[in-house]
């Protein structure tokens, strides 16, 4: 697919000739312009599930897995520049020319979804080339068959030709949760981020799901303006695991509770 072009609805292209696979029900069309619920690694409900999206902050979860699988130096000291503590948007608070180890920083930009965080690693990877950084994001994307996906932004900034879609979102957020370290981070509640030059920055994580929900153990929020609310959830509980993956969402916390509730009771429609 070309950069910038929109994806087409997967359900609308079946193929010449082929027999169309059983579409998921799409049991709840009013809880979000997007979403997919998974249960032990099967898509149960679905609506727009292959419809263009502008990601929000879940962008974050790729910039993560591209760090983690890329050479990850925990203990390395990231320097902050001028782009990344102005960038827009949620912020730490971190300060032009001072440092901070890159696994409190990814811990910021996954938990509490801090845009200057995330900045600072994704120049600190390229090379201080965004763009660069940007490349190995959609080339990973790629690789994990996100075939409606494109992004231009590793913090997930609103931009005309960055979408993607709750599928893909699904695609991305399993092979994340399957690397130890993005799983541990995920499930955070809170944390630090010490800087060179004494200042401890303490953040809490936006998941509202961790403290209220009994086998919530991740796994990232997103808002921003053409977004809107975004959610992926990821549930362990009664020997089950559930995924929802829920866009522009005008009540997330509720709607995916209630997706939750629905795919664990097991019913069936």
């Amino acid at each position: 697919m070309a950069a910038g072009s929109a994806p087409v609805d997967a359900a609308a292209d079946g193929g010449a000739g082929a027999a169309p696979a059983a579409a998921p029900v799409d049991r709840f069309p009013g809880v979000g312009e997007g979403y997919v619920v998974a249960v032990d690694g099967v898509v149960r409900w679905a609506g727009h599930a292959d419809t263009a999206h502008q990601p929000a902050s879940l962008a974050k979860v790729l910039t993560a897995l591209v760090l983690l699988e890329s050479g990850w130096q925990p203990d390395a000291l990231v320097s902050i520049s001028a782009r990344a503590a102005g960038v827009d948007g949620s912020r730490l608070g971190l300060r032009t020319g001072e440092r901070a180890p890159a696994r409190q920083l990814l811990e910021a930009a996954l938990v509490p979804s801090a845009n200057d965080a995330c900045m600072a690693l994704a120049e600190h990877a390229g090379g201080g080339d965004l763009q660069a950084f940007v490349a190995r994001m959609n080339a990973r994307a790629a690789a994990l068959g996100m075939q409606h996906s494109h992004f231009m932004h590793p913090c997930g900034l609103d931009d005309p030709a960055q979408y993607t879609t709750p599928n893909d979102l699904l695609r991305l957020a399993e092979a994340a949760m399957r690397v130890p370290e993005f799983a541990r981070i995920v499930a955070l509640r809170a944390g630090e981020v010490h800087t060179d030059r004494g200042r401890r920055l303490a953040f809490r994580s936006s998941n509202a799901l961790l403290d209220r929900y009994e086998g919530a153990d991740g796994l990232k929020t997103g808002q921003t303006r053409l977004a809107g609310k975004c959610v992926i959830a990821h549930v362990r509980r009664q020997g089950r695991e559930v995924y929802v993956v829920l866009l522009g969402a005008p009540n997330r916390w509720w709607m995916t509770a209630m997706l939750i509730d629905e795919a664990l009771r097991g019913t069936e429609h």
